[in-house]
């Protein structure tokens, strides 16, 4: 009994360090990180604050997701920036509408002590310890051979681009006015630039195609321009005399996929771009900033009638479901 006893004692004491050692154990941080998105409002975003949301609960993270409503709207961004860093965020994944107008922000931010990840669109500052997005060069390349490889005979293009300084949106004209030009056998009517709205991107197009009668292949590089476009040539009854390459998923443009005002869309991996940008902003703030690649380029795939129910595609289209 004594023996016992005596063993019962020593168990609960034992028992008792464990817990006094347990609840001294320290307990990792919860990092704090904003996403400042371009806008809030369409299919690819939302793809976006997907994967982001993922990586928060992962890697444990306070995550907050904002954004202007419009993709023009820079100065809303730049407030973004100085809210979060007043509300106490340590690192802020961002993607850019203005390259230039919003670096300013950017670099007070990181002069506060705040790491910065861009992703989709970058920023004019050297505080930008990764971007991880799309080669968007490459994939306005991808779009003119998209055509290239589809349309017979010459090519008169028409391409509707969005905000001027948008970097992404003009590196994917590059890609493409290059490619178009190596093959020989294109000639870029008309190059216009509109709102990233559907509905003033359809207007736009819509004129564009009017003018230039002689237009049979149009490329539209983001998916509110992508929308307005083929509702334009839907519109118009263009379906078959116009060849259109949009950009990324939505219901719309997936839809004309099948009825024809679409015929080839590339893809980008939204989803990715979201899981890993938060992901790189908590291993930097957890000191594994140094395994970071400076650049990483999400996957990019082209869908057209002939693929666009293989599995590969879907999981491109609707990732986030």
């Amino acid at each position: 009994m004594k023996r016992s006893k005596c063993a019962l004692i020593c168990a609960a004491a034992a028992l008792a360090m464990l817990c006094s050692c347990a609840s001294a154990a320290p307990v990792a941080e919860q990092h704090t990180v904003a996403l400042i998105a371009k806008s809030t409002e369409t299919e690819f975003w939302l793809s976006v604050f997907a994967g982001a949301e993922a990586a928060a609960a992962e890697y444990n993270a306070k995550l907050t997701v904002v954004g202007p409503e419009t993709e023009e709207d820079y100065e809303t961004q730049n407030a973004m920036v100085e809210q979060a860093v007043e509300k106490g965020a340590q690192a802020i994944v961002f993607s850019a509408i203005d390259y230039e107008n919003n670096a300013t922000a950017i670099d007070a931010a990181a002069a506060a002590g705040v790491k910065i990840v861009a992703i989709d669109s970058s920023v004019d500052s050297s505080a930008v310890s990764t971007y991880i997005g799309t080669d968007n060069y490459a994939a306005g390349r991808m779009a003119a051979l998209a055509a290239l490889e589809r349309v017979e005979g010459d090519l008169k293009v028409g391409i509707v681009n969005y905000d001027v300084s948008s970097a992404n949106g003009q590196e994917r004209e590059e890609g493409a006015v290059d490619e178009f030009k190596e093959s020989g056998r294109a000639e870029i009517v008309s190059v216009i630039n509109t709102l990233a709205e559907a509905v003033h991107a359809q207007a736009d197009t819509a004129a564009l195609l009017m003018d230039h009668p002689e237009i049979n292949v149009l490329l539209a590089f983001n998916e509110p321009t992508s929308v307005g476009a083929a509702n334009a040539v839907r519109e118009l009854g263009l379906s078959d005399d116009v060849f259109l390459v949009g950009f990324d998923s939505n219901v719309a443009t997936v839809d004309g996929l099948q009825e024809g005002s679409v015929d080839a869309l590339v893809v980008q991996n939204s989803y990715a771009m979201g899981y890993l940008g938060v992901e790189a902003a908590c291993k930097m703030l957890s000191g594994q900033g140094g395994s970071l690649e400076t650049t990483v380029d999400t996957a990019t795939r082209v869908v057209d009638r002939e693929n666009l129910f293989t599995m590969d595609s879907q999981k491109a289209l609707f990732a986030f479901e």
